[in-house]
């Protein structure tokens, strides 16, 4: 038999996601269950559900220790509310907020009764600092459960001391590690780093916590409470133990660290993010001052942060994204994708088995198949290596790599063709190829089988050309490694069924892919914009700017890579094979200059053969670290050797533009055409699938950040110098003209 206090009401009209329960032993039983919604975040009203509970707990005489508890199946607290940190239109309304946090918080910290959580599912963002200020914290040993501060990833920091406090129990570097990255923690890595207490089954959980809220209570001695009293061993005096001591407890090895951490931030950041910097900032100041030094950084940093234009940018990503997780790709919400439990996958390259190995993490069977055993064996060798990988990052067992492969099987004919649901094809880049491979598998494959290319440039209607139902064929663009690049890219024809788009953006989104779908043409939405981007560095290549002078503009505005890098990433060759396909569909505007025809006649088609615009191997291992351009590209193309510590002879902010806004203008170009369905997959596409800077929101969020008149008169500019390659997309001239954003 239990005692039940009413949960915390406001009001008659609006149930609180706080209740407790008191058991017999003496044990209150917080949980949190926000009402309505799926997940548990932190409402605008977890301040005062908070203050009121604890107030319950201190005054009732039946309770001894308490657990807190999520009422939902398989998370936490995953975070605060975005929406309510969206909605906040001044940095001391988010400054009020955050300090509003602080008082909350200490609730828990200065309870006169130990609060134990017991953490089954994702604790994140503020569900982890609610956790951390807890007097101890019990995990379940399932793989959902997971720990994490993302903050980060939303352009913002940890707002209620969650910093402070892993750095208290785990040390700063796990603080700025954490902090920096937003990567998650699992259980057995938190009780390693002293941020769990306990890791047990699932099952047990509660009974764990209450029994160590119990073993709290009765060692006494009040807050903070500390697990083991004053029985607990010292720290094991191991290399790691001493080397933690020799960088963060003395002025010193703490200078040495958060330089460290400063440097490496900025190389990786270039800038652009200010998150980061308040992070390690919070963390100094704690280091170097004391916890209410660091609440007052934190505060400030978050009231500012909350309203930059990154963390709009970054938090407007994060509400596309969850949109596109409940888009089924139709829009006709009554038609329902078709069961798929068995894959085939055509071609064991790169992509294919890249490709296969998402279809096995996800659960699907996979029949892979080519040409030959050697070729076989290569595709396995790559599914092979990343299950290994994860088994040495402790992501998988064994036995579940064991599993995941059970699934796959091989042959080097159609056998096995006939039990598959969907047939995945990433066979050469030729039409007839292709033909002849959809010809195959319709014939030795079920009936109405659906039949999916990976092409990147050809369209898909001209590969359903060669079927006898066009209607059951779809692109499924993926990105190279497929195992690592989130974007997926349905690809519809007119033929295509509604019912087939929705099976492969539904097979998408179980391999773990953010999906968009596209209309179909020649280099559908990423291909195509890619194509303009990669030229406009070619042209400026033939003017004279150093290769490394290009890739260090681009990287500088925000890109991961620069497109002369990338372009050896890609291949010379495969990008020189799509090329006159652009521009047999869109004329000059698709043109690469004339000197890089002369790359393919020195086989030079990029990393794969170690020729290309950087240097590989022993030669690049010869000149050290970094990335290193091969000079004698420029003999190839019939340039002079420029010196690329001089002043480029373009300047770099043009060198930025000019590729960047090539690539904005053909996503205009897309939308104009209708290739896509709204600005949102196209900024998604652009973000998640070639890496246009985050920060900056896509090409359609750059647009209405900078102006589409003032973008149109940048591109007029250039049109005027350089030609039809700059001729303004329809789309942009028309929002320029009225005004209207394409984000309204």
């Amino acid at each position: 038999m239990t005692t039940t206090i009413d949960p915390v009401t406001p009001a008659p009209a609006a149930k609180s996601p706080v209740s407790l329960e008191v058991r017999p032993d003496g044990v209150g039983v917080v949980t949190y269950d926000v009402p309505g919604e799926a997940v548990n975040t932190l409402k605008p009203t977890f301040a005062g559900d908070l203050e009121r509970i604890m107030g319950q707990i201190a005054s009732n005489p039946l309770i001894k220790a308490a657990v807190l508890v999520s009422g939902k199946a398989d998370t936490w607290i995953a975070g605060a509310d975005i929406d309510m940190l969206k909605s906040v239109t001044t940095a001391a309304q988010a400054e009020a907020m955050c300090r509003a946090g602080h008082e909350a918080i200490l609730r828990i910290v200065r309870s006169p009764k130990p609060i134990v959580a017991a953490i089954h599912g994702a604790a994140l963002g503020g569900g982890l600092e609610v956790a951390l200020a807890c007097h101890a914290r019990v995990l379940s040993d399932d793989r959902k459960t997971v720990l994490g501060l993302p903050e980060v990833q939303l352009g913002l920091l940890p707002g209620i001391n969650g910093l402070q406090r892993l750095a208290e129990r785990a040390g700063l570097q796990a603080a700025l590690d954490h902090g920096l990255t937003g990567k998650n923690m699992r259980p057995s890595k938190a009780r390693q780093l002293g941020v769990a207490d306990d890791v047990v089954p699932a099952p047990i959980l509660k009974e764990t916590a209450a029994a160590l809220a119990l073993e709290l209570a009765r060692v006494g001695g009040g807050p903070p409470f500390r697990p083991g009293g004053a029985a607990k061993k010292g720290p094991k005096l191991d290399a790691a133990t001493l080397t933690r001591a020799a960088l963060e407890q003395n002025p010193l090895g703490r200078t040495v660290l958060f330089h460290q951490a400063q440097k490496k931030t900025r190389e990786k950041t270039g800038g652009h993010y200010p998150a980061p910097e308040r992070i390690i900032e919070v963390l100094r100041t704690y280091a170097d001052r004391g916890f209410d030094a660091s609440r007052e950084v934190e505060a400030r940093a978050f009231g500012e942060l909350v309203v930059s234009s990154t963390a709009h940018r970054l938090m407007e990503l994060f509400f596309a994204t969850n949109a596109m997780k409940k888009d089924t790709g139709v829009d006709d919400a009554s038609v329902q994708p078709r069961k798929v439990e068995k894959i085939a996958m055509i071609g064991a390259g790169l992509m294919g088995a890249g490709i296969a190995y998402v279809s096995l993490n996800a659960g699907i069977a996979v029949r892979l198949r080519d040409r030959d055993d050697a070729s076989l064996g290569r595709g396995l060798k790559v599914v092979t290596d990343i299950l290994g990988d994860r088994v040495k990052k402790r992501q998988l067992t064994p036995i579940e790599r064991d599993q995941k492969l059970a699934l796959l099987t091989t042959t080097t004919d159609s056998s096995g063709l006939r039990s598959a649901d969907l047939v995945i094809e990433a066979v050469f880049e030729d039409l007839a190829v292709k033909h002849a491979v959809v010809r195959d598998i319709e014939a030795n494959g079920k009936d109405g089988v659906i039949v999916a290319s990976n092409t990147s440039s050809i369209p898909i209607s001209r590969i359903a050309a060669a079927s006898r139902r066009p209607e059951n064929v779809v692109g499924m663009h993926y990105f190279s490694p497929v195992h690592r690049m989130p974007l997926l890219e349905v690809i519809r024809t007119e033929a295509t069924s509604p019912e087939v788009v929705a099976t492969a953006v539904a097979v998408g989104k179980r391999q773990g892919k953010t999906v968009i779908v596209v209309n179909d043409g020649v280099g559908f939405y990423t291909s195509r914009i890619l194509g303009p981007y990669m030229n406009e560095a070619s042209w400026l290549l033939a003017e004279g700017v150093a290769i490394e002078q290009v890739d260090r503009a681009l990287v500088a505005w925000g890109w991961p890579v620069g497109p002369l890098a990338l372009l050896d990433e890609v291949g010379i060759d495969v990008a020189a094979h799509i090329g006159p396909i652009m521009i047999e569909a869109f004329g000059d505007r698709m043109s690469p200059p004339p000197t890089m025809a002369k790359l393919l006649s020195d086989d030079r088609r990029g990393r794969k053969n170690e020729r290309g615009m950087y240097l590989y191997g022993a030669a690049a291992r010869k000149k050290g670290k970094g990335k290193h351009p091969d000079e004698s590209v420029y003999a190839v193309l019939g340039l002079p050797v420029p010196r690329a510590k001089d002043k480029p002879p373009v300047a770099v902010e043009e060198i930025q533009m000019r590729c960047s806004l090539q690539l904005v203008n053909e996503a205009l170009y897309c939308l104009g055409e209708g290739i896509l369905r709204s600005p949102r997959d196209g900024d998604i596409g652009a973000i998640f699938g070639l890496g246009f800077p985050p920060f900056r929101g896509g090409p359609f969020r750059y647009v209405d950040a900078l102006g589409a008149a003032e973008v149109l008169r940048r591109i007029e500019v250039y049109e005027r110098r350089f030609g039809k390659r700059w001729t303004p997309a329809p789309a942009l001239v028309e929002a320029a003209r009225t005004g209207k954003p394409f984000y309204a």
